[in-house]
């Protein structure tokens, strides 16, 4: 099986894996977010007693604190640098109900059908060769009558500016060359791959953020970063 993933993508992540944990690193606005997420993710499906995975995990941050809300939770990645950061992390913070495989998503699919209570897949899809591939691992992994949430970024010439241009030169939040505008993903588009995989969008939401307060919030502004929660039918 050819494995959907871009190898400068993975060694670029992997250069960058010491930082995950520094919350003043090139990962802040994961920090930053995180909580947001997590609270959303909560709010529709709560997490203590579930099983979930996290798709392309990184160093574990979204991973980790799924399981601290109570989530038996696994994080896969295929990433090497990044996932052993990420043990590393769950061992010396004492994490509770949590674990890493490195693996890929389709794999893992053929593996484990329709194991989890919930799956996750947050800033993954813009950076695939084949993301269509990955939403129907996800629609996969997860039970009938499971949640499924994705995060990427919308494909137009405000999140060029923002995200690219902004992000990456500007305001210098992210290194240079993290995003490649060709593969940010319109919700449309997305949705039609959900849909495809058996997929029904439950909610979206928009993530935000404002340069001057430098905070970030969730609303109805889908024109950059956005969120999809799905769910398997029952």
């Amino acid at each position: 099986m050819t494995i959907n993933a871009d190898p400068q993508e993975l060694a670029k992540f992997g250069e960058l894996a010491h930082r995950w944990w520094d919350p003043e690193s090139e990962f802040k606005p994961l920090h930053q977010i995180n909580p947001l997420r997590l609270a959303w993710i909560d709010s529709l499906c709560p997490l203590a007693g579930l099983k979930v995975l996290d798709v392309g995990c990184g160093g574990g941050i979204l991973t980790d604190s799924l399981a601290r809300k109570g989530a038996e939770a696994l994080g896969i990645d295929l990433a090497t640098k990044a996932l052993r950061v990420a043990q590393l992390h769950a061992m010396e913070a004492g994490t509770p109900n949590v674990s890493y495989q490195e693996i890929a998503v389709e794999e893992l699919a053929a593996q484990r059908p329709g194991e989890f209570d919930a799956v996750t897949c947050m800033e993954m899809l813009e950076h695939v060769p084949d993301p269509a591939s990955v939403v129907r691992a996800l629609s996969t992994l997860v039970k009938p009558g499971g949640w499924v949430f994705m995060s990427t970024l919308n494909r137009n010439f405000k999140s060029f500016l923002l995200a690219i241009v902004g992000a990456e030169y500007v305001l210098k939040m992210l290194p240079a060359g993290t995003h490649e505008y060709a593969r940010f993903i319109k919700p449309a588009e997305l949705a039609r791959m959900a849909r495809e995989a058996g997929l029904e969008l439950h909610s979206s939401k928009g993530l935000s953020y404002n340069p001057f307060t430098q905070r970030y919030s969730l609303g109805s502004d889908t024109d950059v970063n956005y969120l999809f929660a799905l769910r398997r039918p029952a």
